[in-house]
């Protein structure tokens, strides 16, 4: 015998147990429309999500120089305690990514070690539509690494710029009078520089190598630390980097100059006074006047406690720690 529509629909035919699922069918569809008036009326009348009384955080995002940061860091994790509805994202890449971020709107400001170039400044200004700020926060040193165990204490900047310069004709220690044990007899010197999105490598070669060209061959880290850590596992190796990233597997040099040529060296006190070679400034750059919390960020930065940090991190504070 064939099954009618309502068997196909019910499963039973009209016996008792089809009508009880259709019975149950309907009170379910009842009930799911009492439940959505419920919550439409709970909207209604003004009732938030838990979710909503979570106080909102504001995001200040950073990049850039790899010189700064550890500093950067360092600040963001105090101000964080001060002020707990702020979080302060920073990574590095170099000044020139910070840069680059800044001009594409990525971050709100860039860390750099280095001023920025006319070329950039235009850009910042016709993609923001307002020009760059660039406040300075500290002062550093580049410092000349070298091992500890490196008997040397002193160079001047044309040694440098021919150890590192294209052209330069000095590539052992030999030739600077210096005698390495390396084990292997060996006393080839090797270059440790940075990527050239870096402020430090554009410093470096604007100030020792007068802009020319970088000697081919050298190991080109990407990070400050990755310098000094390379120059500690290395007996022969001479790289240049912030004085804030010196440990005790490393040596500082003084610097010659044709007026100091027994050399200066790189301490907080010679910065402060710009009597060492390689001071530069510290900058943290806007697109146009800071405001809202970057304002007050960098307000703070600039106050007597940001200072303090500038000094734990080993660079250079702006009012001599006051």
């Amino acid at each position: 015998m064939h099954r009618t529509d309502n068997q196909s629909l019910t499963g039973q035919g009209h016996d008792g147990a089809g009508v009880t699922r259709i019975m149950v069918l309907s009170a379910a569809i009842r009930l799911g429309i009492v439940v959505s008036a419920c919550l439409g009326m709970a909207a209604c009348s003004g009732a938030k999500p838990q979710s909503q009384g979570v106080a909102q955080q504001s995001v200040i995002a950073i990049s850039g120089s790899d010189t700064m940061v550890n500093l950067s860091q360092m600040w963001a994790e105090e101000y964080g305690k001060k002020k707990p509805s702020v979080q302060v994202e920073v990574s590095g890449g170099g000044s020139g990514v910070g840069i680059r971020d800044l001009m594409q709107g990525v971050v709100q400001v860039a860390n750099s070690s280095r001023e920025l170039e006319p070329a950039e400044r235009d850009q910042i200004t016709r993609k923001a539509g307002k020009p760059p700020i660039e406040t300075v926060v500290g002062h550093d040193g580049i410092a000349i690494y070298v091992h500890k165990d490196n008997p040397i204490e002193s160079i001047t900047l044309k040694q440098l710029a021919q150890i590192f310069g294209e052209g330069g004709d000095v590539t052992s220690w030999s030739q600077l009078g210096v005698n390495i044990n390396s084990g292997d007899k060996k006393d080839d010197i090797i270059r440790v520089s940075r990527q050239n999105s870096s402020g430090t490598y554009l410093y470096f070669r604007e100030h020792v190598l007068k802009k020319g060209d970088f000697k081919a061959g050298s190991c080109d880290m990407s990070g400050s630390k990755d310098v000094v850590e390379l120059i500690a596992r290395t007996k022969t190796a001479i790289g240049y980097s912030g004085m804030g990233y010196a440990t005790k597997e490393v040596k500082m040099l003084k610097i010659g100059t044709d007026e100091n040529p027994a050399g200066i060296e790189p301490t907080q006190e010679n910065v402060t006074k710009k009597v060492y070679p390689l001071s530069r400034a510290l900058y943290m750059c806007t697109a146009g006047t800071p405001d809202g919390e970057t304002k007050n960020y960098l307000d703070w930065i600039l106050s007597a406690d940001g200072q303090k940090i500038v000094v734990s991190a080993g660079y250079v504070p702006l009012h001599d720690g006051k």
